[in-house]
């Protein structure tokens, strides 16, 4: 599927969307791939995504932390685990984060920007792209038009 945004409240209805359809019968954690170009919508989207699994704090990406866990009071998912993988340099730095544990816990969304880094580690997964659409007459009035591809 695909969907294009053109302003913030559309990406937060994709993620609104894409939460809503995620089941909770799963054998291992629920595993998301964001793809795209900085600034491409991924941060954004996991704000909308965390919001719509009830999470009130202010979501930004974990870049220099890594990885944040969010407890939900949610019957599919007792937490949503946000990874940053931008900055990893080898596959052991998530290994050694105790990435085997929480891919293994069927009770885990696990959300992680910049999988590419680590896609020697990656289980299956859901992937998402993120990507710029150029969009003359959007780009006179301002807007910045967001492409979300859902595979």
């Amino acid at each position: 599927m695909e969907y294009v945004s053109k302003s913030v409240e559309e990406t937060a209805q994709i993620a609104k969307d894409f939460a809503s359809s995620l089941d909770g019968a799963h054998q291992r954690a629920m595993v998301v791939g964001l793809y795209g170009d900085l600034g491409s919508g991924k941060t954004t989207f996991m704000k909308y995504l965390a919001e719509s699994f009830g999470i009130t704090e202010t979501i930004q990406s974990p870049t220099f932390v890594i990885e944040k866990i969010y407890e939900l009071q949610n019957k599919k998912f007792r937490h949503l685990i946000h990874i940053d993988a931008y900055r990893i340099e080898k596959e052991e730095e998530m290994l050694n984060l105790g990435w085997s544990g929480i891919i293994s816990d069927p009770k885990n969304l696990i959300c992680v920007e910049w999988p590419e880094r680590i896609k020697g580690i990656m289980p299956p997964h859901i992937v998402l792209k993120f990507e710029h659409v150029e969009d003359n007459e959007s780009a006179k009035r301002g807007e910045h038009s967001r492409k979300v591809s859902i595979a």
